[in-house]
């Protein structure tokens, strides 16, 4: 029976990817780091330090440890979300509506918690969730399914019965290797590509949550 649903946070519940992509091409462009903007397409939901050390590996830089680098692109994208507050269409619905069926409601994201935090208070949901998870210090961040894992331990529910909701391919892997309901919001330039097929479902945004997808998962 489905207990709980476990929201991922950017690019499912903010729309702060163009933000990573833009505070990654400063960051990075700055240290002399040969990227463009698909690179940055490409390494979409996987936790920024991981980022940073395969960038370090290609192409070395002096000037600023890789802690500062993953901090100054951190301190970029949190300005930019308190500023915009990109909230993602149907988000506030699709957690009332979770609500409104007794599930259990986490956040398990990729990003550190001090962004975690600053958009739970942005958005006014300091109440919302039971629990609040970021990979950040785990020994691997998504597509490893431990910050799922952890999820849903912190729920007290088996991951057999808690749906993930993400809009990435890497988060919907962990999903799925944590063995939990799927549901894929992908962006729209990447929803067509075949792989997203493993989700349990494919929506085209948040407003499109409703009671009887949510009670499908069950069967």
């Amino acid at each position: 029976m489905l207990s709980a649903a476990v929201f991922d946070m950017d690019g499912l519940m903010i729309d702060s990817e163009p933000y990573w992509r833009q505070a990654q091409l400063e960051v990075f462009l700055e240290l002399g780091v040969p990227i463009n903007a698909q690179d940055t397409v490409d390494t979409t939901g996987i936790r920024i330090d991981q980022v940073v050390n395969m960038y370090l590996s290609r192409t070395s830089w002096d000037s600023m440890s890789c802690q500062q680098v993953c901090d100054n692109i951190l301190e970029r994208v949190i300005d930019l979300v308190r500023e915009h507050k990109p909230v993602m269409p149907g988000l506030f619905q699709a957690l009332e509506l979770c609500k409104q069926q007794g599930l259990k409601l986490a956040l398990a994201s990729s990003s550190p918690m001090a962004l975690i935090a600053a958009t739970v208070d942005a958005l006014e949901l300091t109440d919302v969730f039971e629990a609040t998870l970021s990979a950040e210090h785990l020994r691997f961040g998504k597509p490893h399914p431990e910050v799922y894992l952890n999820a849903c331990d912190a729920l007290e529910v088996p991951p057999r019965n808690c749906v993930a909701l993400e809009d990435s391919f890497n988060g919907l892997l962990a999903a799925k290797a944590a063995q939990m309901k799927t549901i894929a919001i992908p962006d729209a330039s990447v929803k067509n590509q075949p792989h997203f097929v493993i989700a349990d479902r494919i929506l085209a945004s948040l407003e499109e949550v409703t009671q009887e997808l949510l009670q499908s998962l069950d069967r």
